[in-house]
């Protein structure tokens, strides 16, 4: 009798099988676009200078110009990268294998990085900046294969994501875990992600040699006055808040505490908001977005949550589509809020032109992320 209960409890049929973590996949996807947009922007001014691409390895260490500051950040930078990459590999790969794997990957992107900023004149292509990059992956990786167990079989947070989440919701909360970070680039409206036309309008310009202004030709030379700027911010704001709160809504179960993870993911954005405010600019500027317009538009899009919650997921779904789609319309056609405009002129990014870059990226291509997912048929399934 205890010979067969104890064959039982170690019988290896009967453990789970392990599964690879598509959040980790999804969210090394987006780090790794991040990356190249940070290591690439703002770019503008490509040209070849005549040198060849692998100069910048045998310049001497460390570089003319160089500060503490870089180096941190640089390391800091790839953690991440070699943390999931480790993740994504598991359970497939593991412990060595998987960390020379994402230290191969740190280097070959740091390298590249590097190699293509020859042609910024922005940019200064650094070996050291090459090999602070690849201490961090390695760091990281180290990192990834001495938690991977813990975070991928035995984490709480794993089984919460499974008893509060729906299983198709694995991309979408790489997606959303993301729009609170998208609000660190400053905006001209709350929550006025997605602002594509301006820098699409700048690229033609430039191709072109003739100023070019997207927004303006759809608006068809129509002005706002101060009233209507306020109607704009609000419109944005209401329907990015419902729409995005929405979605996060159709990925819950029945059994999730749906208020306190639709509140939680509003206030981590409003806070990110206030905290990036906060540092860009100067400390008593930290809430100088909360304008009429937007304290409008979060009550607006909260009474439309509200509404809203009570439909099916399906619906929902169809309703959070909607509300994003209308607010990527209205933010690309409502021109530059003047006031916004003049508080940005005080924004001098300095050191942090890696980071804006990042930030940047996330701004622009959230919408797009986040309609990829609700509109993608493998996302859609009734919570149970």
């Amino acid at each position: 009798m205890v010979s067969d209960t104890s064959t039982e409890k170690i019988n290896p049929a009967q453990a789970p099988a392990l599964q690879a973590s598509t959040f980790s996949r999804g969210g090394l996807l987006a780090y790794l676009f991040l990356i190249v947009y940070a290591s690439l922007y703002p770019f503008t001014g490509w040209q070849d200078v005549g040198v060849p691409l692998q100069t910048y390895l045998f310049a001497p260490i460390p570089p003319r110009y160089w500060t503490g500051f870089d180096l941190v950040t640089n390391i800091l930078g790839y953690i991440p990268l070699g943390i999931l990459t480790v993740y994504a590999l598991y359970p497939k790969i593991r412990r060595t294998l998987a960390i020379v794997l994402a230290a191969l990957l740190g280097i070959v992107l740091s390298g590249s990085m590097e190699a293509t900023q020859a042609f910024l004149p922005s940019r200064v292509a650094s070996n050291l900046d090459l090999l602070t990059n690849s201490v961090g992956a390695l760091i990281g990786a180290l990192i990834g294969s001495a938690t991977s167990h813990l975070m991928l079989e035995r984490s709480r947070l794993r089984h919460l994501r499974h008893r509060w989440f729906t299983a198709e919701a694995s991309r979408g909360l790489t997606i959303f875990a993301l729009w609170p970070l998208a609000q660190i680039y400053p905006q001209s409206y709350l929550f006025g992600n997605g602002q594509l036309l301006p820098i699409f309008s700048d690229w033609l310009s430039d191709w072109l040699a003739t100023p070019i202004d997207l927004s303006s030709f759809l608006r068809n030379g129509i002005q706002l006055t101060a009233e209507q700027y306020w109607l704009a911010e609000a419109i944005i704001t209401a329907c990015s808040t419902s729409g995005v709160l929405l979605a996060l809504l159709c990925m819950l179960r029945d059994k999730a505490p749906r208020l306190v993870l639709v509140l939680a993911l509003l206030l981590s954005a409003l806070a990110v908001k206030a905290l990036a405010t906060a540092i860009f600019f100067t400390p008593d500027t930290a809430f100088i977005w909360l304008t009429p317009g937007a304290q409008g538009g979060l009550l607006l899009g909260l009474a439309l949550l509200t509404g809203l919650a009570f439909l099916s997921s399906t619906w929902q779904r169809r309703a959070a589509v909607f509300l994003l789609i209308v607010s990527l319309i209205a933010v690309n056609i409502a021109p530059a809020n003047p006031y916004f405009v003049a508080t940005l002129e005080t924004w001098s990014q300095g050191k942090f032109l890696n980071f804006n870059g990042a930030a940047q990226f996330l701004s622009l291509l959230w919408p797009c992320a986040g309609l990829w997912f609700l509109l993608h048929s493998i996302h859609r399934v009734k919570r149970k």
